[in-house]
């Protein structure tokens, strides 16, 4: 991948990644270290095993990032960047410990948001498509409307807080002044990735024998984007001061259902197991409600710095089904696992 160089200004060449053990974070913190950045990773849990960044590249702190004296403490006076990541992902997340999924994103960000204006840097938020809910009128753009189900549906906690973290970034930088970019992600994919999602989680079956899931018949459509797209972006968008006080979509927008999605892992596997139907009604009840299509529009990212997710479904499950069958460290552990609390992306 194609390094996008971060404009020193008058600041130095250091960079707070919160949740930077985490998936999307350990990306980013390798394509940083490759750049020459030096990097202070706030994540209270380890590094992934096969991080590649060089000696004395990366200071690791584990720490929760609600720890507002903490989070100030380690951003020093040369500190140009800090890229918040931290939080509980996942839907096993969201039906089993929304009030940790809420805290950290609401809690956690107020403390990165207060120790970024004091230190007077730039900030890029790692928000999420899960913020516009189940509105039905795709593709979503920036301004779109949010559509969500009850409170009572612990499905959305995650959406909520995401978007209550958002509020508080923008209207922090509109009383204070502090830098602020957000990000939605949507549906990334890729090496590292915990086993807990429809891509992750088919790969990871499969490499150990078992069969797929299949969830409530797989017709939802999702934008499936490797990770490799989604740091290019990133990057991107913290080089470029023109995107400060915006939100922005970071997605592929090739729609595909979940059911095509499986049988291409299978494909890329080599494996003909037929999956196993799950009915998320009868798994997980009320507190659960899926959303039926996510498309993002990207035409905003586009052109404003050019970007594009460019890197085909084929071309990366191909390369995170290498990955796997690399490191048996990924293969052996559970879906649960690597998810401390605060853990991140």
């Amino acid at each position: 991948m194609t390094q996008t160089p971060i404009p020193l200004g008058r600041r130095g060449r250091h960079v707070l990644v919160t949740g930077g053990h985490g998936f999307i974070g350990s990306h980013l913190v390798e394509a940083l270290a490759a750049a020459g950045w030096r990097i202070t990773v706030l994540d209270p849990a380890d590094p992934p095993p096969d991080l590649a960044v060089p000696a004395g590249a990366v200071r690791h702190v584990r720490a929760d990032v609600r720890d507002a004296g903490l989070v100030r403490r380690e951003i020093t006076a040369d500190t140009s960047l800090i890229v918040h990541l931290s939080s509980l992902v996942g839907v096993d997340q969201y039906l089993y410990d929304p009030l940790d999924v809420i805290d950290i994103a609401v809690m956690g960000t107020r403390a990165v948001l207060d120790a970024t204006r004091d230190a007077g840097a730039r900030l890029v938020l790692a928000s999420t498509s899960e913020v516009y809910g189940r509105n039905p009128n795709v593709p979503w753009a920036e301004d779109s409307d949010r559509v969500l189900g009850p409170t009572t549906a612990d499905r959305w906690s995650y959406s909520t807080s995401k978007a209550t973290a958002e509020h508080m970034t923008f209207a922090h930088a509109r009383r204070y002044g502090t830098r602020v970019t957000a990000l939605r992600y949507f549906n990334v994919y890729g090496p590292r990735q915990r086993p807990a999602y429809v891509v992750s989680n088919t790969v990871h079956r499969l490499l150990r024998g078992d069969a797929p899931l299949l969830y409530d018949g797989g017709e939802q459509t999702r934008c499936f984007t490797y990770v490799r797209d989604t740091i290019a972006a990133t990057l991107a968008v913290a080089a470029s001061p023109e995107t400060e006080g915006m939100v922005l979509n970071v997605g592929s927008e090739r729609e595909t259902t979940v059911a095509e999605i499986v049988r291409a892992v299978a494909a890329a596997v080599g494996s003909t197991v037929e999956p196993v139907r799950v009915n998320t009604g009868a798994a997980f009840g009320a507190v659960y409600e899926d959303i039926p299509r996510r498309v993002p529009d990207t035409s905003r990212i586009a052109g404003l710095l050019g970007w594009r997710a460019t890197t085909t479904v084929e071309q990366g499950l191909a390369e995170t089904v290498a990955w796997a069958r690399a490191n048996d460290w990924w293969t052996g552990q559970s879906a649960g696992e690597r998810n401390e609390r605060g853990a991140a992306r």
